[in-house]
């Protein structure tokens, strides 16, 4: 009979060993199993953590406040998501006043500049503009010593270097000057319903007289010069040609030189008026200028003749009357108040909305923001966009542009010579986020400074400043390889593709809470700040969308694209019976779709690789909808800072886009 110890395998036996193997295998199968059903537990059970800091809890209380939670997110997205009451402001104006708080902070802060710095003559600058007693004292004595250094008010030459009736500015990237049309304040069209125009005049001639009588002028006479004064600038008007007509004809700019427009528009000595106005730079009489309607120049130069032999008073008066207006906004406050009078009446004429109150602080701070705008750049940048937010800013911006890189690959209307062409223009864009490097640089801003004299009056200041400002303009474009000149402040809520120096641009103004901050939710800064960044870079890409602009693409399929993008904005449909798919509208709709489409793939693939996300307390959102949330929260206001106005206002109230329509608006691009 055998015991059960002789049954068992003996130790080294091949019985033995082959349960010693299943033993362990069991064992391993079983380790595996629990650690996989751990893990999976973990990182996906528990779901993401609720972000408990302050910012998390500010950006909290702001979406509860901005949205309509008592309508459904499915029917009705954007009025549950930002269905705030009536008139109040939208997250951009929000931050965009934020922004100007904080400057006005800093500049109200005064931390013991270095005499004779940027810093110091900012802030100087800043106080003169705060100091209404002084400009109060002063009244109009300033203005009237600087219409006694022109020659005073009836002289017997014009004074040709005040206010001209055309505009001028240096081209960007090529050496020569451009001269357009001008801008006129008042709209005095003798198209417009007779009993408007007759308005417009009364409150206009109502403005120049009181200008004039301020100045000390004679009341009766004063108005005679007013009257005529309206007379040029309407028949100025009548030489104005719109964009369109223009376009017809096929004339949006003509190439001349300094003397051939001498010999058409006689009555201007354009060579010295034109070299007053771009000093430092030197002009000769075979200086290229881009003239961008020449008839109206020659109307212009006619006209001008005419009251030169006939009313040259008049026509010193109607300069002079100009000038006035342009600085009444460093005048008093009776210069100020008749030109605030004036622009409520016009705007109720033209049926437009009355222009909100704005604080004196708010005004100075921008004018103050215009002149020394590096010494508040570096103050700003430094106070709101430190190292932190700025590696965090870039670092969604990489992840931004290399899922826009990926994503060229697959488009099946590109071949692949043109995803490579893409995708190089991709690689070789250059990004410049925060504020330029060239305006952080102390030393030059002390450099750009050295010839503004501030004092004795606000309105002294005011003009050395407009000088220098000019002149750093101009001189900046004399530079063998200038820097790309931002043509935003570093504190706006904005921003931009540079199509000219291939970059990108993106203001520490902008990357502010709402919108980006280190510690929100992957889901906040990706919905918002990358659906913004993405945004910018499908610029580069314009002019593939353009008929004829991409002719290796399959055309076929890149209609199919578009039509399909039609289809989705034409189910939006506006007051009036017009659309979105309008042709100034609808490659930015295209930006907004590739940008919201290319962000969230983007924050798709983070999660994917990065575990850990946040959402914010109490809102019952999962991460997928705090990113459309977020989209939300810029969506509106990018789409009226991209909208012409008329557009804007035809679209202001359209916002039914559901849940459901934005995922499909995805699927779709």
């Amino acid at each position: 009979m055998i015991s059960p110890e002789e049954r068992l395998p003996v130790e080294g036996s091949r019985p033995w060993a082959v349960a010693r193997r299943v033993l362990t295998a069991i064992l391993l199968v079983g380790l595996l199993l629990c650690s996989s059903v751990l893990l999976f537990y973990t990182f996906w059970n528990c779901g993401p953590r609720p972000c408990e800091t302050p910012v998390c809890l500010d950006l909290r209380d702001h979406y509860l406040a901005s949205g309509n939670t008592s309508v459904a997110p499915c029917t009705d997205f954007f009025s549950f998501a930002c269905g705030r009451a009536k008139g109040t402001n939208n997250s951009f104006q929000e931050l965009a006043k934020r922004n100007k708080n904080r400057l006005r902070r800093i500049l109200e802060a005064q931390n013991s500049p270095h005499p004779g710095s940027g810093e110091e003559k900012a802030f100087q600058f800043y106080n003169s503009c705060m100091d209404t007693r002084a400009i109060e004292a002063a009244g109009a004595g300033p203005l009237r010593q600087v219409i006694e250094e022109l020659g005073g008010w009836r002289i017997s030459e014009p004074t040709w270097d005040l206010i001209l009736p055309f505009r001028t500015h240096q081209s960007f990237s090529l050496s020569y000057v451009q001269i357009d049309q001008p801008e006129f304040d008042v709209p005095l069209k003798q198209d417009q319903e007779q009993k408007i125009y007759a308005q417009i005049y009364r409150e206009y001639l109502t403005y120049l007289s009181q200008l004039g009588t301020l100045l000390g002028g004679d009341p009766n006479k004063v108005q005679q010069h007013a009257s005529l004064s309206i007379s040029i600038t309407s028949q100025l008007f009548q030489f104005l040609r719109p964009l369109e007509q223009r376009q017809a004809q096929g004339k949006l700019f003509q190439m001349v030189t300094i003397d051939q427009l001498k010999e058409m528009a006689p009555a201007i000595d354009w060579l010295s008026c034109l070299q007053a106005t771009f000093t430092p730079m030197s002009l000769s009489p075979s200086q290229l200028l881009m003239v961008h309607d020449l008839e109206y120049l020659k109307n212009m130069s006619q006209l001008v003749e005419d009251l030169l032999l006939k009313d040259r008073d008049f026509l010193q008066s109607h300069m002079i009357l100009g000038l006035v207006g342009t600085l009444s906004p460093a005048l008093d406050s009776q210069f100020q108040e008749a030109r605030r009078k004036l622009s409520q009446k016009l705007r109720e004429l033209t049926e437009q909305p009355p222009m909100p109150a704005r604080p004196r602080w708010m005004k100075c701070v921008e004018e103050t923001g215009t002149f020394f705008q590096p010494t508040l750049a570096a103050l700003f940048v430094r106070e709101a966009f430190g190292p932190s937010t700025r590696s965090a800013a870039m670092e969604l911006f990489t992840v931004i542009r290399d899922t826009l890189i990926t994503h060229l690959r697959k488009l099946p209307w590109m071949n692949k010579e043109t995803q490579n062409m893409a995708q190089d223009k991709v690689a070789q864009l250059r990004v410049e986020m925060g504020a330029s490097e060239w305006t952080l640089k102390p030393e030059l801003a002390q450099q750009e400074y050295s010839d503004i004299q501030l004092g004795p009056s606000f309105l002294q200041s005011v003009l050395s400043c407009v000088r220098s400002l000019r002149a750093r303009i101009v001189q900046s474009f004399l530079r063998p390889f200038p820097p790309h000149r931002w043509q935003v402040s570093p504190w706006e809520v904005n921003a931009y593709y540079s199509i000219s120096d291939h970059v990108v641009v993106f203001p520490a103004g902008l990357l502010q809470p709402p919108f980006f901050h280190p510690d929100y939710p992957r889901a906040v800064n990706f919905g918002a700040a990358g659906s913004i960044m993405a945004h910018e870079l499908l610029h580069i890409f314009y002019e593939l969308l353009l008929p004829g602009g991409c002719l290796d693409c399959d055309t076929h399929a890149l209609q199919e694209a578009l039509l399909c993008l039609e289809r989705h904005y034409a189910a939006f449909p506006l007051p009036n019976g017009t659309s979105f798919n309008n042709s100034l509208t609808f490659l930015e709709n295209a930006a907004d779709a590739g940008g919201l489409a290319i962000a969230l793939q983007a924050y798709n693939k983070r999660l994917l690789w990065h575990h850990g996300e946040t959402v914010l307390p109490n809102l019952d959102l999962t991460p997928q909808q705090i990113f459309f949330r977020s989209y939300a929260q810029k969506s509106e206001t990018m789409r009226e800072k991209n909208t012409p106005k008329s557009e804007q206002r035809r679209g202001r109230n359209v916002k039914n886009i559901s849940w459901t329509q934005e995922k499909e608006r995805i699927n779709n691009w």
